[in-house]
């Protein structure tokens, strides 16, 4: 994810979450409270929302994980199943004369960072993250690899098109085939962010002295270049809108993630 642009602070994420997911508070008429446009969400509510509704409960290992019969895993099934629906048509209709193929973010679409953000206090920090990262131990996001095989069965090409560093391909490599995802993981296939040597076809916003990329033009532009490539682009899954914004899919799987926002 372009972890620059991340939303820095579980008081930031209320504003967010306040008017958009949970609701913010309204005044009611000739109340004492008339004067308040809308009070954001309460950070201890939110947080406590956050953890039900992952299910939120720590291993032997003392590792926050996701409850497989939480509410977010239902939401995972739910939009998996869409997925797999629209593989299956793909791969028996073909891709408009192209190769079909699938595109997957990574970060909290195919890996899961709730370990991370909760013993964080959901506040970013580039070098706590880039040792998380590096440990490539995190859990699978439920349903994901079976997702990722069930395209590669299909004959529909998997890539994978992340925010991660070109430095922290090996470590990424190494936490999907851990969970059991071991499909297309060469380079041609695992596009990363290559900020000293970035590739021509982000040349409008990338160059070897300056990387002003947003998450949608980097991530967009990784797509056309994949379309380019001979493909068109079936599905593509990410846990952010700016993942899926910016063209070149047929369609867009949003999996949820409410515990940061990344423009």
């Amino acid at each position: 994810m372009r972890r620059s642009l991340r939303v820095a602070g579980l008081a930031t994420a209320c504003a967010v979450a306040g008017t958009v997911l949970y609701g913010a508070a309204s005044a009611g008429a000739g109340s004492a409270q008339d004067e308040h446009t809308a009070e954001p969400h309460n950070i201890g509510s939110l947080v406590t929302e956050i953890s039900q509704y992952y299910g939120a409960t720590k291993d032997g290992a003392g590792v926050w994980q996701a409850s497989s019969d939480s509410a977010y895993a239902k939401d995972l099934a739910r939009v998996e199943a869409k997925a797999k629906r629209t593989i299956a048509d793909a791969a028996r209709h073909g891709g408009k004369g192209k190769k079909p193929a699938v595109v997957f973010d990574i970060d909290d679409t195919l890996l899961l960072s709730l370990d991370y953000e909760i013993k964080t206090n959901y506040t970013y920090n580039s070098a706590t993250w880039a040792s998380y990262v590096a440990q490539a131990d995190r859990p699978a996001v439920f349903g994901t690899p079976e997702l990722v095989d069930y395209a590669a069965k299909k004959g529909v090409t998997v890539f994978y098109n992340s925010g991660l560093k070109e430095s922290q391909r090996a470590d990424a490599v190494a936490n999907l085939k851990k969970v059991g995802i071991d499909v297309n993981l060469d380079a041609d296939h695992i596009f990363l962010k290559d900020a000293a040597n970035p590739p021509a076809y982000l040349s409008d916003c990338a160059t070897v002295t300056a990387w002003t990329c947003t998450t949608v033009q980097y991530k967009s532009g990784t797509r056309k270049h994949i379309e380019s490539e001979g493909y068109n682009i079936v599905a593509n899954f990410g846990d952010q809108f700016s993942d899926l914004q910016g063209g070149y899919a047929d369609k867009t799987f949003k999996l949820p993630n409410p515990t940061y926002f990344v423009q």
